[in-house]
């Protein structure tokens, strides 16, 4: 089983969904990537999942570039289709799913205010990607 999760900057949501997968299953392979892949993982996404047992401060953000020669048996995009444009996977890819999230990254106010906007972020994508993975991995 081979998964890409897709996002815009490919620092938050995405990130966060692919650590959950694998924590759920080291069976499957599973990647992230962005349409304008950013520097760095969110400082913000690494804290609140590590508080999961969940460590993505080695992760880094990647292009989606580098996956569009390779196959795929599902592609989800996590981006919030209300506020952005979602990327389009154009790689050989059995299934394509959204679920999307809001972007935590544009949280604003003091740093607890922040960082319980990534953990209720962070808490959606737990309850829908587990979700996932039961109905359609496992």
């Amino acid at each position: 089983m081979k998964i890409l999760i897709l996002c815009t900057g490919n620092t938050c949501r995405s990130q966060m969904a692919e650590g959950f997968l694998k924590s759920f299953d080291n069976f499957i392979d599973v990647y992230s990537a962005g349409t304008k892949p950013e520097t760095n993982v969110n400082p913000n996404a690494v804290k609140v999942m590590l508080e999961m047992g969940v460590d993505l401060s080695n992760n880094k953000p990647e292009s989606v570039d580098d996956y569009t020669k390779q196959q795929f048996d599902y592609v989800i995009t996590v981006c919030d289709g209300a506020k952005e444009i979602c990327p389009v996977f154009t790689g050989e890819v059995k299934s394509q799913l959204h679920i999307g999230f809001d972007d935590p990254a544009d949280a604003t106010g003091t740093q607890d205010e922040i960082l319980a906007e990534f953990r209720r972020i962070r808490n959606e994508i737990l309850v829908d990607f587990f979700t996932f993975y039961q109905t359609e991995i496992k």
